[in-house]
């Protein structure tokens, strides 16, 4: 009999589904601290969970029998998942269940705030009749902006369509034929904004995206523009939206998540040309439902029969293919790191080669270490061997592995290859002494890196005093060189420098070194 933990309320389906379950027993207990979590969850194999429950490394501690804790919904951030990893238990989500929640969400704000709904409630209600004040505007033939394509977004996008809305969208790790194939036109950041009659946001919060929206942004967006954010608190610096709807740059906002939440004390609450909800993203009866139903039946999938749909930290193969494939899995991680940093576009396509004695293990980890690589830090929810096909897959990537006995000057390679709208990069890596990975190759440049910490790539043209230039604005700038190869291609008269940094460089200091007239370009990789 397996035992099921209920921490946190799930729908009445989802429960008697469960129920439903022959050999399944679940106990329902809400409301418990970690000292009185910690005191129970030795008895029970699987954990399901909403929002509530804190899962800290105290209470995996003590879940001896523990195999799997499912997420009724889509963040994990009250799990720790490290430490989960490290004691064998699976953790798995609900990525999807409430994306036609949230997008039919900011589409309703999008009305609200196309024909002043909350303004005109509150002005009936006071006995007003302000029928010329409050004049709208129709959202037919309008500009649906969409930051962010992921499954939420793509559904906004299809209701925006289907409201004869023109929809454009920004997100640049969703390959052309994703776009292409929904009738949405990608476009880059700066014409989203631009172009915007509504912005709607629907990117995960990570470093990359917090205050994607600025006051850059909002400075060229136009005055009868709207912005609507049912996605993550921190993707709009709220200081400069509220500098913006208070002086009248753009005409509305919508919000639905805070920086802080509640929003108390806000100065937004001030203004009047903006609606409020309390993070109702996924607030429907149906959502509730679908989540519940969902995690109940993935969570008596993995107890009945092994299969981890959804996980978030679950290996595909054995411990012992693991152990003798790790060193290859290191280094084809790391490739897939120097892969994106140096893509321009955004990749379509990955191949994976295995050669020499790289090809006497199991390909699929290698080559799915590398897909992490290209996609680590690009969602909120950690990427891993279990999820990165799928999300591969939603992004448009594809991903082609191969395996060969013959190589290039070493023992062992691994080539990774990414395919571009308009162009391929290509790297090589190999094993030093067995287990010290090293970048041998990027495309026709022939250099040994050591691939650690911050790595300034430049391609210049072949030519005396520019390595003494690039070493200059550095120095300049107190950034110390450890390490620097360069590369050449002779029939081009091109050189590739790879420089070890003692920190990264700040963007001024890259478009210093752009600047530097046989300089063609310089990208930073942090690994």
């Amino acid at each position: 009999m397996k035992k099921i933990l209920i921490s946190d309320k799930l729908a009445e389906a989802g429960i008697n589904y469960l129920n439903d379950q022959s050999g399944i027993q679940i106990h329902i207990e809400t409301g418990l601290n970690e000292d009185q979590l910690c005191g129970v969850i030795g008895d029970y194999d699987a954990l399901l969970i909403r929002s509530d429950t804190q899962v800290t490394k105290k209470v995996l501690q003590a879940a001896k029998n523990l195999k799997l804790i499912g997420r009724a919904g889509i963040g994990v951030d009250n799990v720790d998942i490290p430490a989960a990893t490290e004691l064998g238990i699976i953790v798995m989500n609900t990525p999807d269940a409430n994306a036609t929640t949230t997008a039919e969400l900011a589409i309703a704000h999008m009305m609200s705030l196309s024909r002043h709904l909350p303004t005109a409630d509150r002005s009936v209600r006071a006995g007003k009749w302000e029928r010329s004040k409050l004049m709208g505007s129709e959202i037919a033939h309008k500009t649906l902006a969409i930051l962010g394509f992921g499954t939420i977004g793509r559904i906004v996008s299809q209701r925006g369509l289907g409201l004869k809305m023109q929809v454009i969208a920004y997100d640049p790790f969703v390959a052309p034929e994703i776009f292409e194939d929904l009738g949405v036109e990608s476009v880059s950041l700066d014409e989203l904004v631009t172009r915007a009659d509504y912005l709607t946001l629907h990117c995960p919060l990570i470093e990359k995206t917090r205050n994607v929206v600025g006051s850059a942004q909002l400075a060229v967006m136009k005055k009868e523009a709207m912005i609507i954010n049912c996605a993550r608190g921190g993707l709009i610096d709220e200081a400069a939206l509220y500098d913006a709807l208070k002086n009248g740059r753009i005409a509305g906002a919508a919000l639905d998540v805070y920086e802080n939440e509640p929003p108390a004390n806000s100065p937004l609450l001030e203004l009047d040309n903006i609606v409020f909800t309390p993070h109702l993203g996924a607030s429907t009866t149906e959502a509730q439902v679908a989540v519940s139903v969902e995690i109940a039946r993935q969570a008596v999938t993995f107890l009945k029969t092994g299969e981890a749909v959804n996980a978030l930290n679950l290996p595909r193969v054995s411990a012992e293919e693991l152990k003798k494939s790790h060193e290859f899995i290191t280094l084809a991680n790391i490739l897939g790191k120097v892969l994106v940093g140096l893509a321009t576009k955004p990749i379509e396509k990955i191949e994976v080669t295995l050669m020499g004695r790289a090809a006497e293990v199991e390909a699929r980890p290698v080559s799915v270490s590398a897909l992490i690589g290209v996609l680590s830090g690009q969602f909120s929810t950690p990427v891993n061997r279990v999820n990165a096909e799928n999300i591969a897959k939603r992004q448009g990537i594809a991903l082609v592995e191969s395996k060969t006995e013959e190589t290039e000057d070493y023992l062992s390679l691994i080539k990774v290859t990414g395919h571009c709208a308009d162009h391929s990069i290509t790297l090589a890596g190999t094993l030093l002494g067995g287990c010290h990975p090293r970048l041998v190759c990027i495309d026709q440049f022939d250099i040994e890196v050591v691939p650690v910490g911050t790595l300034l790539v430049t391609q210049h043209d072949d030519k005396p005093g520019v390595i003494s230039a690039i070493s200059s604005v550095l120095g300049n700038a107190n950034i110390n060189i450890s390490r620097m190869q360069v590369g050449t291609a002779d029939e081009q008269q091109l050189a590739m420098a790879v420089i070890s940094v003692s920190e990264p460089l700040t963007e001024d200091l890259l478009q210093q070194l752009c600047h530097i007239p046989a300089v063609h370009k310089a990208i930073q990789i942090n690994l």
